[in-house]
């Protein structure tokens, strides 16, 4: 499973890849906008400098609503460095944006995944990523794992080379989950990152070990 960092923050990129487990990077507009404001750079800077930081897939949101306008914006996000992988949403033109540019070679990522159908629709449209979000899922009372778990399936059924990008992973445990069912990729807030990597009776075991250590010694 390939594990990307799901932010635009460059000092969060950093310290997640020095952990040696990331593979890529998800933004969205609002992490965009953020990085924007907090580092004074356009937000063609702040992509470019993401691209220097990780060798590997990074996803950059086009805000167009319209087909025409989201081919543009694609071709001019794709023109940023060869890794940048532009995200779409699931719409009418979304699909007939990923028709056009999957044929030009350009790498999407089709965002704001509520169903395993959504799902289904941007594989055949051509799309190279499709990301179901969980935890917004859960929120109006569905099982957002339980999508995840239909579109691996669905995928698998009839060898689709489109991979899965599990995203909005609030919850560690998710994560897991999302490993069992065979997704390709989990997207994680730094947040999540540090939540997978604690747990309490790892620390109970360290201040123990350092105890008795201390006690032997005489230090």
């Amino acid at each position: 499973m390939k594990f990307f960092i799901d932010s635009a923050d460059v000092n969060a990129i950093r310290e997640a890849v020095s952990l040696g487990v990331i593979d890529g990077v998800t933004t969205n507009p609002t992490h965009m906008a953020k990085a924007v404001k907090t580092s004074g750079k356009s937000s063609k800077d702040v992509l470019k400098e993401i691209c220097s930081i990780i060798d590997g897939p990074i996803s950059a949101e086009a805000i167009s609503l319209k087909a025409e306008e989201m081919i543009a914006e694609a071709r001019q996000l794709a023109g940023i460095h060869p890794n940048i992988v532009v995200k779409l949403p699931i719409t009418e033109d979304g699909l007939k944006a990923v028709s056009v540019l999957s044929k030009e070679g350009i790498k999407t990522n089709v965002t704001l995944i509520f169903s395993a159908s959504q799902a289904l629709m941007a594989a055949k449209a051509g799309a190279t990523y499709v990301s179901p979000f969980v935890a917004r899922l859960d929120k109006v009372g569905h099982v957002g794992m339980q999508v995840v778990e239909e579109i691996v399936t669905i995928f698998r059924n009839y060898d689709m080379k489109t991979e899965v990008i599990v995203a909005s992973l609030t919850n560690p445990r998710w994560v897991v989950d999302a490993a069992m069912m065979g997704a390709d990729i989990a997207t994680i807030p730094y947040e999540t990152f540090e939540q997978l990597v604690k747990h309490p009776m790892t620390d109970i075991g360290i201040e123990q070990f350092l105890n008795d250590w201390k006690n032997a010694s005489g230090r």
